[in-house]
């Protein structure tokens, strides 16, 4: 008896630990059955990368100034939690666009994001927030944030719908406080948006942790494909959506595709830099909703280029004996996902995707 009664309150503790160590469901929080407890082995926080900006003379502690000061910033934030048992390999998950690191948490709707999804399958994860950006606000370059209404902009751009109304079939659940967990998730640039800055930060990261899987969403794509290339300790990539940022050898690069919302460029690096990911494992998930055909709606528009871009890129780069799958989830049968599949109400499903992948591939 006293085996069971403390076995109960072992397991009532890690459930309570859970939710702490977890995001905040909020009121939409919507459960089927009651998740096991997590084991933790460890979890903590810090900055990386970033530079140091001094102004010219003396500081004087007695009369502070910006005189002789300095300023830490266009560093990266993680958070990360190692569950017991660990695999080998982290996954390093990176926001994209107007995002930040509560991307991979709670879901809009109150479910189990990807953070908690791959640490009960024994993932070490890292949760990034890129330099100028959410808890990495410190930016050595100034900035005007503006208060423009846009919401309805962010609801077709990202493939929920046609506002007011909803997609058919679409994979985001059709409760007004999800949607108002969705608005609140949103979060400006604290200093203009630099690839290559944002880039440097998570490169420091896998210097700092060592190897790993590299997992982006959208705008973080592009400077993906520049960490892959700088540090080998990137064993593989995956990405959702990419949606800039594609680079291609020199003299290989694409013409400009264009869109209601403007022409999608991609950048020539030196075959030497590109090769780097040809040595390693990348697949690429795009969900539904995209037309083939040129869209009168900006929000499908905007993402019938990506798609092609990252056709031609994925291309290129098996083209010089690379290993890239572009998985367009409805060729699968899978349908109704937006731009935010890994949070889309079947995220269980896309998850299993992705450890299918990691398996195949050697990295779980």
């Amino acid at each position: 008896m006293r085996a069971q009664l403390v076995g109960r309150f072992i397991s009532w503790s890690l459930v309570v630990a859970g939710v702490a160590l977890g995001a905040c469901a909020g009121p939409t929080r919507t459960v089927t059955a009651e998740p096991q407890g997590l084991v933790l082995r460890e979890q903590g926080s810090f900055a990386v990368g970033g530079t140091v900006v001094t102004s010219p003379g003396t500081f004087d502690p007695r009369r502070p100034s910006a005189e002789g000061a300095t300023l830490h910033g266009d560093h990266a934030y993680v958070f990360y939690q190692v569950p017991s048992g660990a695999r080998p390999l982290p996954l390093v998950f990176w926001h994209g666009a107007g995002q930040s690191s509560k991307t991979w948490e709670t879901t809009p709707d109150g479910r189990e994001g990807f953070q908690s999804l791959f640490l009960r399958r024994r993932f070490p994860v890292y949760l990034i927030d890129q330099p100028r950006r959410g808890k990495a606000g410190r930016s050595t370059v100034p900035s005007t944030i503006p208060a423009t209404p846009d919401d309805q902009t962010w609801f077709g751009m990202f493939r929920i719908g046609i506002w007011p109304d909803y997609f058919s079939g679409v994979q985001f659940s059709r409760e007004p406080a999800a949607l108002e967990q969705f608005f609140r998730a949103t979060t400006p640039n604290t200093g203009p948006f630099d690839a290559e800055v944002s880039a440097s930060a998570v490169s420091a990261l896998f210097d700092r942790i060592g190897a790993g899987v590299l997992v982006t969403h959208s705008q973080g794509g592009g400077p993906g494909w520049r960490v892959a290339m700088r540090n080998p300790k990137v064993r593989a990539v995956v990405s959702y959506e990419p949606g800039s940022g594609f680079v291609f050898p020199e003299g290989e690069v694409p013409a400009p595709m264009p869109s209601l919302t403007g022409p999608l460029e991609a950048t020539g690096v030196p075959m030497e830099h590109f090769r780097a990911l040809t040595r390693i494992p990348i697949v690429i998930y795009f969900g539904d909703n995209i037309p083939e055909e040129p869209s009168p709606n900006p929000g499908q528009d905007n993402w019938r280029v990506r798609l092609a871009m990252a056709r031609l890129w994925r291309d290129a780069v098996n083209r010089h004996g690379g290993n890239v799958t572009l998985v367009h989830l409805p060729e699968l049968g899978i349908r109704g996902n937006t731009h935010f599949p890994f949070s889309d109400t079947n995220n269980v499903q896309i998850a299993d995707l992705l450890s299918k992948f990691l398996a195949d591939k050697g990295l779980d």
